[in-house]
């Protein structure tokens, strides 16, 4: 089940809770998680002491982007494993608890490969159990180192487009820290270039429909001083015309052998207004984001989620208050709503994808299977 575990009101501190951390009180191993449907308005963590529990945080967006799922997944499978599960059908469970990101299912074989290489090898249930845990904290570490080079590879590509500094990067959806074991994918790289005294200012697209950038990027934004303007998604066009953005700067949930990036929907429009405007348009993303057995975009399967969320407001919840009851309609009862949580970007609008192992340009099928291939290499050496 997953329980309310601590409450700390927002105000101007720094951060005092993680996204994702494993913890073992005395009644046994939990995996604890920042509640981030109630961003910004509090702090929540939620203990999931079971693999659904678990799931169903993934599925209602309490833990989300692609790397942090793929920790989570991760963490997921040793979970099953430290309290007596079946591990099988937690491997099933997870891998189909969101079907667009490919770092869940990742995450969760890796930990299970880890499980099952420890049983063939003699490991009892406890040791196994272990080894599984142990993969998952590997996976969270290397996650975090990944991060950090992806921050420094992509200062590096924006100087170089940018010569000159005082960069105006407009990003979309939400890409720090809370989705990641570190600082982040495209958030890491502004954040950076903030730090550096090169950051003029982050536009942040509201992201519709669930408006985490308006909740979770304006959020992290604020918390490390950057200056920041949030607007709405349909706004961006004007900014472009009025040549108020230097770059584009997204995260991604799955990227397909030829290039293709499935990114939080609206993405696909900004790659458009980029191209027609002469901006540069950058993914920022682990190699474990990279799926090598999708050919292309085409073959990406979007999530699709459910209508009302376009045909209601629903308010973050409001420090004090229980759990919401729905949301406010604003369009008439029994209205279809249209709503892909993501949308395909073909690599000929892309200028450039960065990973920890550096920046690709221009994006190719080749050049992917480059960068996956020195990814191998550096996790096996």
């Amino acid at each position: 089940m997953a329980d309310q575990y601590a409450q700390n009101p927002v105000g101007t501190e720094p951060p005092t809770l993680p996204s994702l951390r494993w913890d073992e009180p005395p009644e046994g191993p939990v995996l604890v998680l920042l509640d981030q449907t109630r961003l910004p308005a509090e702090e929540v963590e939620l203990v999931c002491t079971d693999v659904p529990a678990l799931v169903r945080a993934i599925q209602t967006l309490a833990v989300r982007g692609a790397p942090l799922l793929g920790i989570a997944g991760a963490y997921g499978v040793a979970l099953a494993a430290v309290r007596g599960y079946d591990v099988d059908e937690a491997v099933t469970l997870l891998e189909s608890a969101r079907p667009t990101a490919v770092n869940l299912a990742h995450g969760v074989r890796r930990a299970a490969a880890g499980y099952r290489t420890a049983v063939d090898k003699g490991a009892d249930a406890e040791q196994a159990a272990r080894a599984a845990l142990v993969a998952a904290r590997e996976l969270h570490r290397e996650d975090a180192e990944a991060s950090a080079r992806m921050a420094e590879h992509g200062l590096v590509l924006l100087d170089e487009l940018l010569p000159g500094g005082g960069h105006r990067i407009l990003t979309h959806c939400n890409t720090g820290a809370l989705v990641s074991g570190g600082e982040g994918t495209a958030f890491a790289v502004a954040l950076k270039a903030h730090r550096a005294g090169r950051l003029r200012r982050l536009w942040v697209d509201e992201t519709r429909p669930l408006l985490q950038g308006a909740r979770l990027t304006a959020f992290e934004a604020a918390r490390n001083g950057m200056p920041y303007t949030l607007l709405t998604d349909n706004a961006a066009g004007s900014l472009f015309a009025a040549g108020e953005v230097d770059a584009v700067l997204i995260g991604a949930d799955r990227i397909a052998a030829d290039g293709s990036v499935a990114n939080k929907v609206g993405s696909y429009p900004l790659a458009v207004l980029a191209k027609y405007h002469h901006v540069p348009f950058v993914v920022v993303a682990p190699t474990t984001t990279v799926d090598l057995s999708t050919p292309d975009g085409a073959s990406i399967e979007v999530e699709q989620r459910p209508g009302q969320e376009v045909t209601e407001v629903t308010a973050p919840h409001v420090a004090g208050a229980g759990a919401g009851a729905g949301g406010l309609p604003v369009a008439p009862l029994g209205t279809q709503a249209y709503n892909p949580a993501f949308d395909v970007t073909p690599p000929d609008l892309v200028t450039a994808i960065v990973t920890e192992q550096g920046a690709l340009s221009p994006v190719t099928g080749a050049g992917i299977a480059e960068l996956c291939a020195r990814s191998r290499q550096v996790t096996i050496s």
